[in-house]
């Protein structure tokens, strides 16, 4: 026990001299005495966004679809309509008919059986049409809310469809919009038709009828002036009444 008393002024000026130690090293880096330093960690964080990516993808004449955005000489091209044509001896052919998307011209091309292509890389993303003014039309961005001057020769028969506040895609390519996709089925009122006639029950009878984004349809004969519709805006074609 003595021994230990004996002892113990030596581990009281150890501590002291860890304490001094620790302090000077403190003042020397900066920090303040008697505080703990902590190391923070900022992080960036990543955006939510509804722009959807279709990557470049190597097909051949057996996968070409409808729709599908195929990459010609450096550019977009949709395909419109494709047949097969068998033939009797060496293998068949394939002719597509394609639109220019960045041109707005068509062309048809036959292809051999087998016979590769690359789809185009192409960025969609939502947007709200606002305005037009002279051959520009303008929407706004659903998620960045920036402003998107378009062409009206980009936006093409689409035009028929749209009504202020209107929800489309965009499809972008390089960082050019090249075509505007409008919802499909999409709902509008009647705003202008002739009065159905009493009795005129004629099987298939249908009639003109302005709609409320102007675009002019066929209805059947018992449709009337106020009734909203829901219309198949890639073929212009009349499906059925909307039950509100």
């Amino acid at each position: 026990m003595a021994t230990r008393l004996a002892q113990l002024p030596f581990y009281l000026a150890l501590v002291w001299s860890v304490l001094v130690w620790n302090n000077a090293v403190m003042m020397a880096t900066g920090f303040a005495p008697g505080r703990l330093a902590f190391l923070h960690v900022h992080t960036v964080p990543t955006s939510t966004t509804t722009t959807t990516t279709a990557l470049q993808v190597a097909i051949d004449t057996s996968d070409i679809k409808n729709g599908m955005t195929i990459e010609l000489d450096g550019e977009p091209h949709k395909v419109l309509g494709f047949s097969i044509m068998k033939q009797a001896r060496g293998a068949a052919k394939t002719t597509i008919k394609f639109k220019n998307l960045m041109r707005g011209s068509t062309i048809e091309n036959t292809y051999r059986s087998g016979e590769k292509f690359e789809t185009a890389q192409i960025d969609r993303f939502d947007a709200q049409f606002t305005y037009s003014e002279g051959e520009t039309f303008f929407f706004m961005n659903s998620e960045t809310f920036e402003e998107i001057p378009i062409p009206r020769k980009i936006v093409s028969d689409k035009e028929k469809w749209l009504t202020e506040g209107s929800l489309v895609t965009l499809v972008q390519f390089k960082g050019n919009i090249i075509e505007i996709v409008v919802p499909s089925p999409a709902i509008y009122t009647v705003v202008e038709t002739e009065p159905n006639v009493k009795g005129n029950t004629a099987q298939g009878y249908t009639k003109p009828a302005t709609l409320d984004c102007g675009a002019v349809i066929s209805i059947p004969g018992f449709v009337e002036q106020g009734t909203r519709i829901r219309v198949d805006t890639d073929k212009g074609e009349y499906l059925d009444r909307v039950n509100e």
